[in-house]
């Protein structure tokens, strides 16, 4: 799977979640800090790992800031996406399950590397509910997003 990944600074996971999804068998697309000919600001990193995501040059998205919380802000400014903050694996598989979110948004302060393990096994274990509840909530989510298209 092809993976956007983007952070604002080598610092904490930045490395490790590359090269945990290089262990996986995922192909990481870097940006920001995380790649030599970028820059390396939060807003400006997640937008352009979330772009990847929309315009379906990657799979899913990965985006890390200090909090994690700036990160997921600028991901969800793009059409098409849901970044989730988690800081947990719980969190990870229900935003999977009930949101179908397609971006990850982590913190580079508060994500363990131990943590980042758990976090990424709840991700990509979970997948979008077949419940006809949590479908329904996925389709207002498509419907709220037409809307800022």
């Amino acid at each position: 799977m092809r993976i956007a990944v983007a952070a604002d600074e080598r610092v904490g996971i930045a490395e490790a979640v590359v090269e945990e999804l290089r262990k996986r068998g995922h192909e990481p697309i870097t940006h920001g800090a995380l790649s030599e000919s970028e820059r390396d600001d939060w807003a400006w990193a997640s937008e352009a790992a979330a772009r990847d995501v929309a315009d379906g040059n990657a799979d899913q998205g990965i985006v890390c800031c200090w909090t994690g919380t700036g990160a997921s802000i600028a991901a969800n400014k793009v059409a098409g996406i849901r970044a989730a903050l988690c800081l947990d694996p719980q969190t990870a598989e229900g935003a999977r399950r009930w949101n179908d979110a397609n971006v990850l948004a982590l913190s580079l302060r508060a994500t363990s590397q131990a943590e980042l393990a758990e976090i990424l096994d709840a991700w990509f274990a979970a997948s979008p509910s077949a419940e006809a509840d949590d479908r329904a909530n996925v389709a207002h989510l498509a419907e709220v997003e037409s809307t800022r298209a």
